[in-house]
């Protein structure tokens, strides 16, 4: 009687991008194979090298057909639920209008606030549905949604449960973020302080009870919370066992990265204009780089962040979209990986983990995905592409082939 097979699953006759450290460029295994059991990494190598025949080891040979194979792609910075839409502050932008201005005047987060506040959960998920398929499209096996555009308990608590649906409906995991702390709503215009114990007091605790939050984050700038403000949110979500982030010097250094350091943030976000103390600080509390070049461009800022330190020092640098209404309108990954590179200059493998393996270690979730290695999901994304530097070198193509989520095939699409 024959054996049964070992694996679920192999894809071969293509290319690897693993992301695996300590390796040549990109991870790279040339007409390399990979297996899944039970939706996990069971075997990566080359193709020579397996130990039997693909047909005997596998129920099911996928043949690739000469196309790069990547782990699933993580967006780790996103908004992605919100009603609403802030057109009308691009066009003010455009004449002459900053993002503080419109800010100070009413608008900006604020519009999103009285837009989101009037949506329904349904209204919610069905309009972030479409952005997170666009995403998904690009090879997205892994998104992080926050909140904050509520700043009031129903809304946050609605928005977070709209992103736990998202997971439940689509092939995709999604982290969820609590980001009360976003700016200050105008019903709390001069009580400050009564606002963070709102947020202390009842909106993270009932988040956590529900269990609607995988991690806190804050906004420490200068429209936004202080850094005092920002570590008694913090700290109270460390307390109810959530894992920090923190959105920091964006757009002044209020000592944001220092800080994200001090309360072991698992990233700093934005970072704009973090100093060298910041960057020492992140690197020695081991604090990933959360780049946003979306925002960046949008906002047509000039002050990038201090890449070349962080490289210096080893601090990892992810990417992601800051997919928002306001200031990054950006549903695409892979325009983000080429705005790093062009933007920031970042080279096309670094923008690159820091889609795979350096956006799941801002997420907390190295162990489990970000590179094609044994024993983690079987994310993967499939490419008509020469060469993984092409996924950070086109601008408005997608050249995604197809996903796999778990082992198993989710999602094809002509190139």
């Amino acid at each position: 009687m024959a054996a049964s097979p070992a694996w679920d699953r192999i894809w071969l006759g293509g290319h690897l991008a693993t992301m695996s450290e300590g390796g040549p460029p990109f991870g790279e295994i040339q007409n390399g194979a990979i297996a899944s059991k039970d939706g996990d990494i069971s075997w990566v190598g080359e193709e020579r090298d397996l130990p039997g025949s693909p047909e005997e080891l596998a129920e099911d040979v996928v043949d690739v057909d000469g196309k790069w194979i990547t782990p699933g792609l993580v967006d780790c910075h996103t908004h992605l639920v919100f009603g609403g839409d802030r057109s009308g502050e691009f066009e003010a932008r455009l004449q002459g209008a900053t993002y503080e201005e419109i800010a100070q005047k009413g608008g900006g987060i604020r519009t999103t606030m009285a837009a989101t506040r009037e949506a329904s959960e349904e209204d919610l998920f069905q309009t972030a549905s479409g952005r997170l398929r666009r995403l998904l499209a690009e090879g997205v096996t892994t998104v992080e949604i926050k909140s904050g555009y509520g700043m009031e308990t129903d809304t946050e608590l609605r928005m977070l449960r709209a992103a736990r649906r998202l997971a439940e409906k689509h092939p995709v995991d999604v982290q969820t973020t609590f980001l009360g702390a976003h700016v200050l709503p105008p019903e709390f215009e001069g009580r400050r302080g009564a606002y963070v114990d709102l947020l202390c007091g009842e909106m993270i605790p009932k988040a956590v009870q529900a269990n609607l939050a995988d991690a806190v984050d804050a906004f420490c700038d200068v429209i936004a919370f202080t850094p005092d403000e920002c570590e008694k949110v913090l700290a109270l979500g460390k307390e109810l066992g959530l894992p920090v982030r923190l959105h920091a010097d964006q757009l002044s250094d209020q000592g944001g990265a220092s800080l994200a350091a001090k309360l072991g943030a698992r990233s700093a976000d934005h970072l704009e204009r973090t100093s060298i103390r910041g960057v020492d600080a992140m690197a020695a509390a081991g604090t990933v780089a959360v780049l946003l070049p979306g925002a960046f461009y949008f906002l047509r800022d000039n002050q990038p962040p201090p890449v070349a330190s962080f490289r210096e020092a080893g601090v990892p640098m992810a990417v992601g979209t800051d997919l928002n209404p306001g200031s990054s309108p950006l549903n695409s990954l892979l325009t983000a990986l080429n705005l790093a590179c062009v933007l920031f200059g970042l080279t096309p493998e670094e923008s690159l983990k820091g889609a795979t393996a350096h956006g799941a270690r801002a997420l907390g979730l190295q162990r489990t995905r970000g590179s094609l290695e044994k024993g983690k999901m079987a994310d993967l994304a499939i490419w008509e592409i020469g060469h993984p530097r092409e996924l950070s070198y086109w601008v408005g193509k997608n050249p995604c082939a197809g996903v796999v989520k778990d082992g198993e095939s989710t999602l094809f699409i002509s190139v």
